[in-house]
């Protein structure tokens, strides 16, 4: 057996995990020596025990890596072990790499320059609007978009990523024939098409509440930093910022009101040091090691230029109904665009972080001077 089929056995016993695992390579030399010591010298191995060994002579017989390799290409995917050539080195460098992954797409080098963007489930409008922003802006500058294809943010972060025409990562939460949730399938082909679908779980694993922190590790660990929009004290988002600061990489949140569940989350890490968001700005100087300051300053210019190609339809129609005078009174804007107060305070909230417009005194609106050189398209064809 050589040393990648041995690895793909060992991913597929249960109850030992990457950790543990790396720990018998160590102590007994390879991973074909793992699965062929008896269980008494694998239970020698610190951390290991009697139980656990057991486990794995029991289970090791029985898996056939030439099987499972097999299975995963009828899906159109293939197996990456930390001796190919394709596994992707920032993975190599985390306390606890996967020891396969189950890949559709490719990663390639480029998307070593990648930033992660999650967030909860439950998103908000402004949560949902400011996700879709700057992972489409972070796209357009270069960056590889990670996420975990859950519902909500990221989803969202995805499908900007796409939209941008740039390349996105999605880390799956079980296995690749368990593709969860189910209303994400069409999603996945266009990532698979345009990136890479990952996972290090076995085929067949059904994704579950334990099996998502594993996932999370893998999306800091595959990021140079990581962006928190929305997200509890309590979440998976959390959880993976958490273990992006435990892997050195970089932790960023974007801020929301005070009032909503949804801003606890990146609050707290904005008060534990994490970098305010608001912008793509704000991203490149946190990695002023990949963009120096002259190609900060080209990109954000050139992000300045098609900013208007990321307003949502409610939110150009703020924009063009105050295009038409140098300031106007809320109630004005209301009975112009026909929205709702609630949905005027949070469009103005939206645009104000996006430096499109600016609040005056008196609950009056203005847009910025720079924003009046934007050439609207047509009211037809508005995004």
């Amino acid at each position: 057996m050589t040393p990648r089929e041995a690895y793909i056995v060992l991913n597929q016993i249960e109850g030992i995990g990457p950790v543990r695992t790396r720990a018998l390579c160590e102590a007994l030399g390879s991973p074909e020596a793992v699965l062929a010591a008896p269980a008494s010298q694998l239970a020698g191995v610190r951390g290991v025990g009697p139980k656990v060994a057991e486990n794995i002579v029991a289970q090791r017989g029985r898996l056939d890596p030439g099987r499972e390799e097999a299975v995963a290409a009828r899906l159109g995917a293939r197996l990456v072990t930390p001796d190919d050539a394709e596994y992707p080195k920032p993975l190599k460098n985390i306390y606890d790499p996967p020891l396969c992954l189950y890949v559709r797409g490719a990663w390639e080098e480029q998307d070593e320059q990648a930033l992660a963007i999650v967030g909860t489930r439950r998103a908000t409008h402004y949560g949902a609007a400011q996700a879709e922003r700057l992972a489409y802006q972070a796209a357009k500058a270069g960056f590889t978009v990670v996420s975990g294809l859950a519902r909500g943010i990221d989803t969202v972060a995805h499908r900007a990523a796409l939209k941008a025409g740039g390349r996105t990562l999605a880390v799956l939460g079980g296995a690749l024939d368990k593709l969860y949730p189910p209303e994400n399938r069409e999603l996945a082909e266009e990532i698979a098409a345009q990136g890479a679908l990952l996972s290090e779980f076995p085929l067949g694993r059904e994704p579950d509440r334990t099996t998502f922190p594993y996932r999370n590790r893998i999306v800091s660990g595959l990021s140079k930093g990581v962006l928190v929009v929305e997200a509890g004290l309590e979440s998976g988002a959390m959880n993976t910022a958490e273990q992006a600061l435990e892997q050195g990489r970089s932790v960023m949140a974007v801020p929301g009101r005070v009032d909503m569940d949804g801003a606890r989350g990146p609050h707290r890490l904005i008060q534990n040091g994490a970098r305010l968001v608001a912008d793509l700005a704000d991203i490149l100087k946190e990695f002023e090691f990949l963009f120096p300051p002259a190609e900060q300053a080209r990109l954000v210019r050139q992000q300045d230029a098609r900013q208007r190609l990321t307003l949502a339809p409610a939110e150009e129609k703020v924009v063009r109904a105050l295009w038409t005078e140098p300031e106007m009174d809320m109630d004005v804007l209301i009975r112009r665009t026909g929205l709702s107060s609630a949905q005027i305070m949070t469009l103005a909230m939206q645009l104000e972080m996006k430096r499109v417009l600016r609040r005056l005194p008196g609950r009056r609106l203005a847009l910025m001077d720079e924003i009046r050189q934007w050439e609207l398209p047509p009211a037809e064809s508005a995004n």
